[in-house]
């Protein structure tokens, strides 16, 4: 894919997670991989008008290497995850309502539904709260999203990690929907039926055979 291609992609991700709520005032931020660093949406500027030239090329140690606009607030966990999964070519964060408001209980999603099979493992964790922007959050999700492609950040928001920028945001997109349900459910009072690793496994088993689902 050409950089400019990758720019607007990722422009295109940023601007449809905004449109479904999932980014108030100016929230959430989107990268992918480019050139041994990353590519990242900017810093203060409205989704509906960044343009691909606006994002920044930022190394793997957050050196800037171009752009006229300060990247993310959020970019050292961006860098801080690519340098800990090589597998992960995409990142999208958001602020969706359901799963913030469930982070903001710093729960996790346990498996009541298949569909967790797509995040990555048996669950969605929570990650511990570190103030926003930190090396100290940077660590935190890093250390949350082990084995998995999705995490709940404490008190903030969603990380999803994919290996394209679709596949990351069909990963977000699910977890705001999974968290819904499972609030749905907790306000209900009827208790989830957590699904067993085994069975968690035979999905992950199937969906492997689906193709490639981020």
């Amino acid at each position: 894919m050409s950089e400019m291609a990758l720019r607007a992609e990722i422009v295109a991700v940023a601007q449809a997670i905004d449109k479904a709520g999932f980014c108030p005032s100016k929230s959430g931020n989107v990268s992918a991989r480019f050139e041994g660093g990353l590519l990242i949406t900017p810093s203060g500027l409205p989704y509906a008008q960044t343009k691909p030239e606006d994002l920044i090329h930022l190394s793997l140690d957050g050196t800037v290497l171009s752009g006229a606009r300060k990247p993310s607030s959020e970019w050292p966990f961006h860098v801080e995850i690519y340098q800990a999964r090589p597998d992960a070519q995409a990142i999208v964060h958001t602020h969706s309502p359901r799963a913030t408001a469930l982070s903001s209980a710093r729960r996790g999603i346990p498996a009541f539904h298949y569909m967790i099979a797509l995040c990555g493992g048996s669950d969605v964790r929570c990650a511990e709260y570190a103030t926003f922007g930190t090396p100290e959050l940077a660590k935190s999700a890093v250390t949350a999203l082990e084995g998995r492609k999705a995490v709940l950040l404490a008190n903030h928001g969603v990380i999803a990690l994919g290996q394209t920028l679709a596949g990351a945001h069909t990963i977000v997109a699910e977890v705001e929907n999974l968290a819904g349900q499972y609030l749905d459910l907790l306000a209900s009072g009827l208790e989830p039926v957590i699904l067993g690793e085994a069975e968690m496994e035979r999905v992950s088993a199937k969906f492997s055979g689906y193709g490639k689902v981020g």
